[in-house]
């Protein structure tokens, strides 16, 4: 099968095109896993951090990609899913499904039995621990894939499977109401879609965009952004929730100026890069941090997360907006990203 590996990790900027479009064996399907062919897989910034050394995969080579939505092509014995999946009951051949970041947890932890499958120590990642989307053939533990509804095409679910379930679960930790102010930091794959989200959940909440780039606060305005600014600017108001998705450290600093007292701060970002590290020691106490506000970061996700937020995509119409590009061009899509011309999501497709 074809599929782009990643065999040594490196700047992008010194390397634009990391991953190799090669010829590589088809997966052998284990008990308890299913083969899927790849249609669509999305590109995410986590790829730009396994990439550059911030996540080293534990293994190289690896195939990256963990917005993955293909065809049920083989499932091996036993075929139904785990005892807490059952109603999702057995998987079908030429059943579309979606694979996420979480591809397998312990499940016998405190952790996975208290719903907290994302903390698992056992946790293993999509495209990180096994290999994921970036080929025409991927598999997987039968019990952790998505069945996909029928309302959206593949190249539209393939973002909600991290990008969308991400951010739903940072929305859910943010503990948003209806009628207070939002902020998000940064307005890519992920936040454009918190931004549809909150406007269906909290129709009566201000959503408030910072964004270094005009075009993308544009597009904010353009799907219902009460504001949209540099994080030089203030915001009209104090805000009483921020969704943080950037991957450098100062705006995590800088978002905590405009939280109103008892407000939450949400990092949605796996690793932060290093090289504004120092601004974690300029936080002003009395400005920044007191009045019992809060940080929070997010980690992974639950497979709750992906299956609850694709049937509220679903009913609501929550689609990304996207960019489709073929297998072989990951390289340029990553490039792109890592530039910073972003406008939604990025979704590889089958040449």
């Amino acid at each position: 099968m074809k599929a782009m590996l990643l065999r040594e990790t490196g700047l992008i900027s010194q390397n634009p095109s990391p991953l190799s479009y090669e010829n590589v064996p088809e997966p052998n399907v284990g008990s308890g896993e299913v083969l899927i062919h790849v249609t669509a897989c999305g590109v995410c910034h986590t790829e730009l951090d396994e990439i550059e050394g911030r996540m080293t995969p534990p293994r190289l080579p690896v195939i990256l990609g963990h917005q993955v939505v293909g065809e049920v092509i083989g499932v091996q014995s036993p075929q139904t899913l785990d005892d807490d999946m059952q109603s999702l009951g057995t998987l079908q051949s030429k059943q579309r499904v979606g694979v996420a970041w979480i591809a397998s947890a312990c499940g016998a932890c405190d952790f996975c039995k208290t719903g907290r499958e994302n903390l698992c120590a056992e946790f293993k990642a999509t495209g990180r621990d096994i290999n994921g989307g970036y080929a025409e053939y991927m598999k997987v533990r039968a019990d952790f894939v998505h069945p996909i509804p029928d309302s959206l095409s593949d190249s539209e679910a393939a973002p909600l499977l991290c990008a969308g379930a991400i951010g739903y679960r940072s929305l859910r930790l943010s503990n948003l109401q209806d009628k207070q102010s939002l902020g998000l930091m940064g307005f890519g794959g992920s936040n454009h879609l918190v931004l549809k989200l909150t406007k269906y959940k909290f129709p009566n909440s201000d959503i408030f965009v910072f964004s270094r780039n005009a075009e993308e606060r544009e597009f904010a305005l353009s799907l219902g952004a009460a504001w949209a600014g540099t994080i030089d600017q203030s915001p009209p108001g104090a805000l009483d929730a921020v969704v943080d998705t950037t991957p450098v450290w100062g705006l995590v600093i800088e978002a905590l100026k405009y939280l109103r007292a008892g407000g939450r701060l949400v990092v949605n970002a796996i690793r932060k890069e290093e090289n504004d590290k120092a601004s974690l020691l300029q936080v002003n106490y009395p400005s920044q941090l007191w009045m019992e506000k809060e940080i929070k970061s997010v980690a992974n996700v639950t497979r709750n997360d992906v299956r609850e937020f694709l049937q509220i995509a679903a009913n609501a119409n929550i689609k990304p907006e996207f960019q489709e590009y073929g297998l072989k061009d990951a390289n340029q899509a990553l490039f792109e990203m890592k530039q910073g011309k972003i406008r939604g999501a990025k979704v590889l497709i089958q040449d």
